[in-house]
């Protein structure tokens, strides 16, 4: 009897611990921050600005227990149908990525007030939307001093998508530091209106090289990377943007202007995670805060002065003693 009484308090207590896992289970599934992003209008697989914000809600899931999920604009139709879907599911913070996503996004906080949100590359006054910004002039100015030091043909071209005040940042930072170092180069510009069309990219690359641009500096997302191709085909040099794009063209991409997309959400989910809020409503990120950066010099060579040159201005804007904009 004695026996079987053992055995039955085993099994009881079993059953105790079981039901007890179970419920610190669903405890931690119902403890977990949820975040939704809705991506820019390119969507997964842009090589740029899509695949990073992607990228650091993928090392927020690993590194901190989040979950998340998200949408494309191709499957919603519109930014406020994906940003409607992510409010339903119930996540604690909803991300918009990129410029064009804001009056979308500010139609939707409005009708919930007690939702949090974030725009990437924009600002609004809503009080439960917070804001990151980026000094893409910085890293884009960095960029535009090698340009300027290695161009032979004194001729340089600038690549925009979409004709707005975000991406003249990068053109305007190109600009100033081209003619920090050489100021009779001639800069050509063209933008495409989208940052879509690889194709279209890769027209107005031709374009620029047949007028004797060696160096062209693309902001237009994956038109750009159409813009990069056409550079390794040509035998000429480019950069990447937002993300170190050697990988795309290991023959032409002399370096990046990297815009830290991805650590900057990482950063926050973070924040959120550890801390249940989000401190600050607007952060602007540049050289100093590691939000923009240039990325390794390759396929040319720096000499020991042009190389003393970039590290010279990368600390003066770093410690703002230099200015890029008036």
């Amino acid at each position: 009897m004695r026996k079987y009484a053992i055995l039955f308090t085993i099994a009881i207590c079993l059953i105790v611990l079981s039901a007890c896992s179970n419920k610190e289970e669903e405890s931690t599934e119902t403890d977990r921050i949820k975040v939704g992003i809705m991506l820019s209008d390119a969507g997964l697989g842009d090589q740029s600005f899509s695949d990073m914000g992607f990228s650091g809600l993928e090392q927020a899931r690993d590194d901190l227990g989040i979950s998340f999920d998200y949408r494309e604009l191709q499957d919603t139709g519109t930014y406020e149908q994906g940003l409607e879907e992510l409010v339903e599911q119930g996540n604690d913070l909803i991300i918009g990525l990129g410029f064009s996503i804001q009056e979308a996004l500010e139609t939707v906080a409005k009708k919930y007030p007690e939702v949090s949100f974030l725009i990437i590359d924009s600002q609004s006054d809503l009080p439960n939307v917070y804001n990151i910004t980026f000094k893409e002039d910085e890293g884009s100015f960095l960029v535009g001093l090698v340009a300027g030091m290695k161009t032979k043909s004194n001729v340089v071209g600038f690549v925009g998508g979409e004709d707005v005040e975000l991406i003249h940042k990068f053109e305007d930072g190109f600009e100033a530091g081209v003619k920090a170092v050489k100021p009779d180069a001639k800069i050509l510009s063209s933008y495409s209106g989208t940052f879509g069309d690889d194709k279209l990219g890769e027209s107005i690359a031709k374009e620029m090289i047949a007028a004797g641009a060696d160096y062209i500096y693309p902001a237009a997302g994956f038109t750009g990377v159409g813009v990069i191709l056409e550079s390794q085909r040509a035998g000429t040099y480019s950069f990447g943007v937002d993300s170190d794009q050697f990988y795309l063209a290991e023959g032409s991409v002399v370096s990046s202007m990297v815009k830290q997309v991805d650590v900057a959400i990482y950063d926050t989910v973070k924040e959120l995670v550890e801390k249940g809020s989000i401190s600050e409503k607007n952060k602007q990120l540049g050289l100093k805060e590691n939000g923009v950066a240039i990325a390794p010099i390759r396929v040319i060579n720096l000499s020991p002065e042009e190389q003393d040159t970039l590290d010279q201005y990368i600390e003066e804007i770093s410690n703002g003693t230099a200015t890029i904009l008036e």
